[in-house]
């Protein structure tokens, strides 16, 4: 395909997040109520540990956001200028302006929605030995509308995509939004693609969750997710192979794609339930001594698949471009990599 053929072909829309990103010890999780690995949404309580994570000597500021960092990964690894666009909301303030300049550097098409009233949103990063905790405070994240999405020149970025992706979080904050693209995809039978996201979506916004699912052509999420999607349902399996198979064996609103579940499970093999057969693919494995963080892993895992997705490239290599890709972030800190890609 002509680099041209290319433009605008894949288009993210979720939660633009400023991760503030710092190594800290068990007792900052204890003090701050956090448990290892988790990825929850700010209460009061946790408000103060942003100011304390930006305080301490090692901390970093990086573009993030679950869906922007796929978006992000995706555009790396095709290194073809805007191929790529992405739609959220950000703050009129001096870490929006860092996330302008973070996407356009990156080669994406971004159109955000500025906010007058709310600051960009933040994510606080607390990393402790390689195991991220994500706590994120929407903020400006949390003010996307569909009449934004409505207007012409957003609506446009839509109508170019011929893959959609968006993670779970944006269903606690725009469900129309994901409704009004998904009923396109349907329509125009375009590829929607869908993230479990954490384990409090399968469990406190089951209905929002409920309604896009129907649209999701491809659904992504790692063990712990899978596990709470069919304890929510009652499915009393434990088994993410069976899950997997289930989740992609429930009802479609089109026929014109099957559903494909990808779970990820850590280090042991991702499963990929598709046409009512289950296949697993090993992961690379990495020396305990390269992991620097798992911050972004699972969105760097999307990116790479979406890269080769939207080649038209089989399962197989979405796959492996997925672990290759999670495997270079893993290896630095937050969702980021080298110039290049080396993946053939």
């Amino acid at each position: 395909m002509a680099n041209s053929s290319y433009e605008g072909i894949l288009l993210g829309m979720g939660n633009p997040l400023l991760d503030i990103s710092a190594v800290v010890d068990e007792a900052f999780l204890a003090k701050y109520d956090v448990k290892p690995g988790n990825a929850i949404l700010a209460e009061d309580k946790h408000l103060p540990m942003y100011d304390e994570l930006a305080s301490k000597g090692n901390v970093e500021y990086i573009a993030g956001g679950a869906t922007q960092n796929s978006i992000r990964v995706a555009q790396w690894m095709l290194q073809i200028p805007g191929a790529t666009s992405y739609i959220g909301c950000i703050g009129r303030d001096k870490f929006g302006e860092e996330m302008k300049k973070n996407a356009q550097a990156a080669g994406i098409n971004a159109h955000y929605y500025e906010d007058e009233n709310a600051p960009t949103g933040t994510c606080a990063v607390c990393v402790v030995g390689g195991e991220r905790s994500l706590i994120a405070n929407l903020s400006a994240a949390n003010c996307y509308k569909s009449e934004h999405l409505k207007k012409p020149e957003n609506w446009a970025l839509v109508e170019k995509a011929k893959y959609i992706y968006i993670a779970g979080f944006f269903l606690t904050v725009s469900p129309d939004s994901i409704q009004l693209v998904a009923e396109h995809a349907a329509a125009t039978n375009k590829v929607f693609l869908m993230n479990l996201s954490a384990p409090f979506i399968c469990e406190f916004f089951r209905d929002a969750q409920e309604k896009a699912l129907p649209y999701v052509d491809y659904i992504f999420g790692n063990e712990t997710e899978a596990r709470t999607f069919a304890k929510v349902r009652g499915w009393e399996t434990e088994n993410v192979e069976e899950i997997a198979l289930k989740i992609s064996q429930l009802p479609k609103a089109s026929g014109t794609h099957r559903r494909i579940t990808v779970i990820t499970q850590g280090r042991d093999p991702v499963v990929v339930a598709d046409d009512g057969m289950v296949k697993t693919f090993p992961v690379i494995l990495l020396p305990k001594e390269k992991l620097v963080d798992t911050n972004g892993a699972g969105d760097a895992f999307v990116g790479g698949f979406l890269s080769q997705l939207v080649q038209e490239k089989s399962i197989e290599e979405c796959v492996r471009a997925a672990c290759y890709a999670a495997n270079v972030v893993i290896q630095r800190s937050g969702c980021t990599y080298p110039e290049k890609p080396d993946f053939n």
